[in-house]
């Protein structure tokens, strides 16, 4: 029976037996073995929860160091800055650099002129922040302007923490730099495609950096050749940018026609009224008698024109041309006929009026 009982027993351990004196070992036997079950899976349970928490606890730190070197680093406003110049965003830029803006024209702190500055700007590098001292660092940027490598820091200062464990960054307060443009004989020019005033040919202009800026005068009668400045601190520093006005070939092209008119007019009337001495630029003196009827001028080189500034005007320089005289004349001593063909030098000034649209040119004869 004993025997039978311990079969069944360690068949079923959980069943108790009811047969003979042996029923309190078995039991006894089969609570000891639920209980080291019970403590085995208390430990496992135990074990996935600690290294659950571990995990979690890695997963925080790591999350943490992530988000310090991304979104909370000193780098991510410098990147936010330049995204901002690049979509010419001027009052977010200007927000984020902290700047304030000088007493000047702010016609390049926003939209075309802004996003144009930029433009040119590629393969840049935000390194990492070099410590400054008292919370500060500075981000150093490699980039290419326009062809050129340069290199900007840009200095920034810890403000508070943020979401309990991240840094918060920010620019050090800053001015923002300006340059100054002039340009001879004119009130308006182009920078960075946007037509700007200039009063008295100068004026000054609050900018971003990094940023190129091209000036330049493209009128129907005076032009400049585009002049361009690359600002990459905020220091500035920037040479003036001047503009080395000149006539378009189109005024050129005007004042030569009106000149050109004027002296075939001159030698057509001269012509006309058989007169050797008319009020044109040009003349002939002789003591021989011509013969009325054959006197006929013709300009056979024009002058080339030339306008240049002067006194705040433009000016035409001196015309210089050649025109000739054919007729026939009588010598008084011998009564001989000739034919007379004779080529003269001719010098006169003009003067030059310009407004918006009209060109008018003045001859100023002496005689």
């Amino acid at each position: 029976m004993l025997a039978a009982a311990r079969r069944r027993a360690l068949s079923n351990r959980w069943t108790y037996v009811i047969s003979g004196p042996s029923c309190t070992v078995i039991a006894a036997v089969a609570g000891n073995v639920k209980g080291v079950q019970l403590s085995q899976a208390f430990v496992k349970t135990a074990a996935g929860w600690l290294l659950g928490l571990m995990l979690a606890a890695a997963g925080a730190i790591v999350c943490i160091n992530l988000v310090s070197s991304s979104v909370a680093s000193p780098q991510q406003p410098v990147k936010e800055y330049l995204a901002a110049l690049q979509k010419g965003e001027g009052e977010e830029a200007l927000g984020l650099l902290r700047a304030k803006v000088p007493s000047s024209n702010a016609a390049m702190l926003d939209g075309t002129a802004l996003q144009t500055a930029a433009s040119k700007m590629s393969d840049v590098t935000v390194g990492n922040p070099e410590s400054r001292g008292s919370n500060r660092v500075a981000v150093p940027v490699d980039y290419t302007l326009d062809g050129s490598k340069l290199h900007t820091e840009f200095l920034m200062e810890r403000t508070g923490t943020q979401w309990l464990f991240f840094a918060k960054w920010a620019f050090v307060p800053t001015t923002l730099p300006t340059i100054e443009v002039t340009v001879v004989n004119a009130s308006e020019a182009t920078l960075n495609g946007v037509p700007v005033n200039m009063p008295n040919g100068r004026n000054t202009f609050a900018v971003f950096f990094p940023g190129k800026y091209e000036a330049s005068l493209n009128g129907t009668f005076f032009e400049a050749p585009p002049t361009s400045a690359l600002v990459s601190t905020r220091d500035g520093g920037q040479a003036p940018l001047n503009l080395q006005t000149r006539s378009t070939k189109s005024m050129n092209e005007a004042v030569a026609g009106k000149v050109r008119e004027f002296l075939d007019s001159c030698a057509a009337q001269a012509t006309e009224q058989q007169r050797l001495q008319p009020d044109c630029p040009f003349y002939h003196a002789s003591n021989a008698r011509v013969v009325d009827g054959t006197i006929k001028w013709a300009i056979t080189d024009y002058p080339k024109i030339t306008i240049e500034p002067f006194g705040g005007k433009w000016v035409v320089a001196p015309l210089n041309g050649k025109a000739t005289l054919t007729a026939r004349e009588i010598n008084l001593f011998t009564g001989y006929v000739n034919d007379l063909n004779v080529e003269h030098d001719f010098s006169f000034t003009t003067q030059l009026d310009v407004d918006a649209d009209t060109v008018t040119v003045t001859p100023m004869l002496t005689f």
